[in-house]
């Protein structure tokens, strides 16, 4: 099985990459396939890589999912 999650990109850093936040976390990842992506973006990351664009709404109500499960999780 492969994850990729929805990101938003925070800064982008020459030649081809972008610093990410996902849940207070920043990361590096390359957006050499999705070179349109700009800050305030959210871009589906797997393995370190934007692998495309994600729309806003869309990739809000993923995060609120992954939110939602992560409590339950917790609660059990």
């Amino acid at each position: 099985m492969c994850l990729a999650l929805p990101a938003r990109i925070v800064e982008l850093r020459p030649p081809e990459e972008a610093v990410v936040e996902l849940g207070g976390v920043r990361k590096t990842v390359s957006v050499a396939l999705t070179p349109e992506a700009g800050v305030g973006d959210y871009v589906i990351v797997h393995v370190g890589h934007a692998i495309g664009l994600l729309d806003a709404e869309e990739a809000e109500r993923t995060l609120a999912l992954f939110a939602e499960m992560a409590a339950q999780e917790k609660a059990a």
